[in-house]
């Protein structure tokens, strides 16, 4: 018995060292992780500035590098639109920066919007008289449109490269048949005969007016990327839509041969071409400095200036609550109300770049909006969504910039009850009873469809929603209801159809609106280092980013057509019955 309890207890005491050593050892893991992105990298003398997409992602605000995707070898930078930008900026007059090498393929951006501010910020290095060199192997629509930009574009001379240069388009998914053979019944209530989120459930073909809507967006994104890049690229429309319409872009000696590109090169060739860019006598000698590094020894040089210009980072699904990792309600209300409290921000710029969502959360957030105009001006910012909830929040800033691309407007509302009860019959053959103090009690439970005073029900507070969202608009924009209604009804516009029926008021990046916000703010001289620009809500540290990865879900259908499907509604669950959104149909990017 002696024994037993010995060897019980030395069994006991080996698991309890074992499990401490393993907590150590994890917890010792973790912070030898977050160590790897707080260094700060050397810079050297002089060098070239290589922007290499695909080991670049651009986003909203910049994130410390998923260290999950480090250990794995996949070394990219996530960097904010901002600091991008601000980044090449600065570049342009760094004697230290000699030029920019820009690896276009791999471009990823989640839309066309952030690609034209960052080939603006491109464009605007150029002439402060420094060379942007551009290659590709595997052009795609978006990688050569920000490629298109510099002074000079080579094309590796090797067979077997894909081209993907063949215009704007979607797909436009639907799910009626499907659900149909699943017994699933969606009840679609919406207002506004464009408003098309939720149509992929109950049709199985487009509506005429969604169709009209969606070949107009995507014709309007082209428009500007085709202007831009026939203007670098000298050459007509009519060439350049000829070329993509009669598949005339095949091989490297077809880009070349048409315009598109200035060389093709093997890689020791441009190697040879960057080194004289460099002005070193070989290539080895060449100093390459990553846009990641450079911004990251640019962010550590912290402003000391007192007055602040805040940027909010309004990006995501607009949802009820708290998530850290959404535009939701409640958080975003108490952000607003303590910029507003803080006396040392002078101006703030509520950045969006959101699709919509939750009615009651977007009217939390327009609220504060509001309250924060009183004290403060408040410039809004486009990035590639601003639709439907986006535009809620967002409609009565003192001045709205949007991009030429940015997917705005969608003044709609809908709200939708899926009846499962002929899947819950015929697919898994369970019977449901259901009982209640009243006939309606069960109107929410998925169980039954809806009775026509049900739908009415509903059909009202969708309408009554529809008209507050007008009333909204309206006050915001200082335009008439009726007018409002008239380009209202859930339609999708883009930023530069937008400017033209009066929904934002200019054509402009980020960092217009913060400049505009410095002049708001009493600065006549728009000079953005004389401010401390300080972003809400603090981006994710690289332990958030462990703890969010220990515990997060990755979406399947992530890189396939059906991608819009699953993030359309991954908020949505039975709880969500019988509430009211304001959301555009659907997410589009460009590759």
């Amino acid at each position: 018995m002696k024994d037993f309890l010995k060897m019980t207890l030395a069994v006991l005491a080996g698991l309890l060292i074992a499990g401490i050593l393993g907590f150590m050892l994890f917890f010792g893991f973790i912070g030898t992780l977050a160590s790897l992105g707080g260094s700060t990298p050397a810079m050297p003398r002089s060098g070239v500035l290589i922007m290499d997409m695909s080991r670049i992602s651009i986003a909203e605000q910049t994130q410390e590098t998923d260290p999950m995707a480090m250990i794995q070898g996949q070394d990219i930078s996530i960097i904010g639109l901002w600091d991008a930008v601000r980044a090449i900026e600065k570049a342009a007059s760094d004697p230290a920066v000699q030029c920019i090498y820009l690896k276009a393929d791999g471009l990823s951006a989640g839309g066309i919007a952030p690609v034209e501010e960052l080939r603006q910020a491109l464009e605007a290095f150029r002439l402060s008289g420094k060379p942007v060199v551009a290659y590709t192997e595997n052009p795609g629509t978006g990688s050569y449109y920000l490629a298109s930009v510099a002074d000079k574009i080579y094309m590796g001379s090797y067979k077997g490269g894909s081209n993907m240069m063949v215009g704007v388009g979607t797909q436009m998914i639907f799910l009626k048949d499907l659900l149909d053979k699943l017994g699933v019944n969606v009840q679609l209530i919406r207002h506004g005969k464009f408003k098309s989120a939720g149509e992929m459930y109950i049709k199985s073909r487009p509506s005429e007016e969604n169709l009209l809507q969606t070949r107009e967006m995507v014709n309007s994104m082209w428009d500007g990327m085709a202007e831009a890049i026939c203007s670098s690229r000298e050459i007509s429309r009519a060439e350049l839509d000829g070329m993509i319409e009669e598949l005339r872009l095949n091989t490297p000696e077809d880009f070349l041969a048409n315009g598109l590109v200035d060389g093709l090169l093997t890689k020791e060739e441009l190697k040879e071409k960057i080194t004289v860019l460099a002005k070193e006598s070989r290539y080895e000698d060449v100093k390459f400095i990553k846009l990641g590094d450079y911004v990251n020894v640019n962010a550590q040089t912290a402003s000391t200036a007192k007055r602040k210009i805040a940027i909010i980072f309004a990006e995501g699904e607009i949802i009820d609550g708290y998530d850290k990792q959404e535009v939701a309600g409640d958080r975003f209300a108490g952000i607003i109300s303590s910029v507003r409290a803080d006396s040392t921000v002078k101006a703030v710029v509520l950045r969006v770049a959101s699709p919509g969502g939750s009615v009651m959360a977007s009217e939390k957030i327009r609220t504060e909006i509001d309250l924060l105009r009183k004290d403060k001006p408040v410039i809004a910012s486009y990035g590639s969504y601003a639709a439907s909830g986006g535009y809620w929040i967002s409609n009565s800033c003192d001045k709205i910039f949007s991009d030429k691309s940015t997917l705005t407007g969608s003044i709609g509302v809908f709200s939708m009850i899926p009846d499962l009860s002929g899947t819950a019959e015929k697919i898994f053959h369970v019977g449901v009873t259901n009982v209640g103090s009243s006939s309606h009690s069960d109107m929410y439970s998925l169980s039954r469809p809806l009775s026509p005073s049900e739908t009415a029900y509903m059909q009202k507070s969708v309408d009554d929603n529809y008209e507050a969202f007008l009333e909204n608009v309206s006050a915001g924009r200082g335009m008439e209801k009726e007018t409002i209604d008239e380009i209202a009804q859930g339609r999708v516009w883009t930023g530069s159809d937008a400017l033209k029926i009066g929904l934002v008021d200019e054509i402009g990046t980020l960092a217009d609106a913060v400049k505009y916000a410095s002049i708001a703010a009493g600065d006549s001289e728009a000079d953005l280092s004389t401010w401390n620009i300080t972003a809400y809500p603090k981006p994710m540290t690289t332990l958030d980013i462990i703890l969010e990865s220990l515990t997060g879900s990755t979406d399947a259908l992530a890189g396939t057509p059906f991608e819009s499907v699953g993030r359309a509604f991954r908020n949505w669950d039975a709880s969500s019955s019988g509430k009211v959104y304001a959301r555009m149909p659907y997410i589009l990017e460009i590759k």
